[in-house]
């Protein structure tokens, strides 16, 4: 049985991204993600003009008067949410954790898929696969994702984009358009992503905070380094080691940004203390120009 708590957040959620998906990201979405190809859908008499390659001579024969085939997009694609569930992204300074704010990204993008008559997927990961929900149609299917982004309680401690990765390339048998939504706060997974994004369209969305690179003045607070694994104490009233601190967060940010494009990897950096929809459209409008 499901709270009525999420299911009030579910019917929230929904009501704040239609208008999105309605007045922004529909028509972007469909621009920038082209469907499989070209499929014939009719013919009709020849107009001045026209390509005479596309003249169906058959049909010319059989009526005595020339026609062309039209064609049309196979606009159906299968898009996967791939979201990181791990503990994490339970951290917030400001309204929302980076889960919820993953939850309303997962949604908006859910919606513009279907929308678009595609089918959307859903791979929640930890350090283990822990959700998988396989590609549909349809309103009540993309509720049910965005219920399972917002119900779900993870089981596991860390993270593994790898693990996530390895089972995304065994479900997803044909070329797919996938946005893997992280922090991005793990290790060993560039090679892995390098491989998947060559097969899929890969787009990668890392939400953070702001704290993750700026530490405040409270005192003294364990941290724990993402890339080593090891954990240490900061006083975060020296102001020296607040520096240094925010140093190396930033050069791995840099670094890790760096490696991206190396991969040929799309990558969407969105703080969560503001609005996701400008990044997103900013992206949505660069890609647009690569189509």
């Amino acid at each position: 049985m499901i709270p009525k708590e999420v299911l009030r957040k579910v019917r929230h959620i929904e009501i704040r991204t239609k208008g999105l998906v309605n007045e922004l990201f529909g028509g972007e979405y469909h621009s920038v993600f082209k469907g499989r190809g070209m499929q014939f859908a009719e013919v009709r008499e020849y107009q001045p003009g026209d390509d005479i390659r596309l003249i169906d001579w058959n049909v010319t024969a059989r009526t005595g008067n020339p026609f062309v085939k039209i064609f049309e997009e196979e606009r159906e694609l299968t898009v996967f949410l791939m979201v990181d569930v791990s503990r994490s992204g339970h951290f917030g300074s400001f309204e929302k954790f980076k889960t919820e704010i993953g939850a309303e990204i997962g949604a908006v993008l859910g919606f513009s898929a279907i929308n678009n008559n595609d089918k959307v997927g859903l791979i929640l990961f930890s350090d283990e696969v822990e959700k998988y929900i396989i590609p549909k149609k349809g309103r009540s299917h993309v509720l049910r994702v965005v219920r399972e982004l917002l119900y779900h309680k993870p089981e596991g401690k860390g993270t593994s984009i790898k693990t996530a990765i390895e089972f995304l390339l065994q479900v997803a048998k044909r070329k797919s358009v996938v946005f893997l939504i992280s922090d991005f706060i793990d290790q060993d997974y560039i090679k892995a992503l390098r491989i998947a994004n060559r097969k899929h369209n890969i787009i990668g969305i890392q939400l953070y905070d702001p704290l993750e690179k700026d530490l405040p003045e409270i005192g003294m607070v364990k941290v724990h380094d993402p890339e080593t694994g090891e954990q240490f104490w900061i006083d975060t009233g020296s102001y020296r080691e607040r520096t240094n601190f925010s140093a190396t967060r930033t050069e791995q940010f840099e670094r890790f940004k760096k490696n991206c494009e190396q991969i040929n990897f799309d990558l969407i950096q969105i703080s969560i203390n503001e609005d996701f929809v400008e990044p997103i459209m900013t992206y949505f409008k660069k890609r647009k120009k690569r189509v």
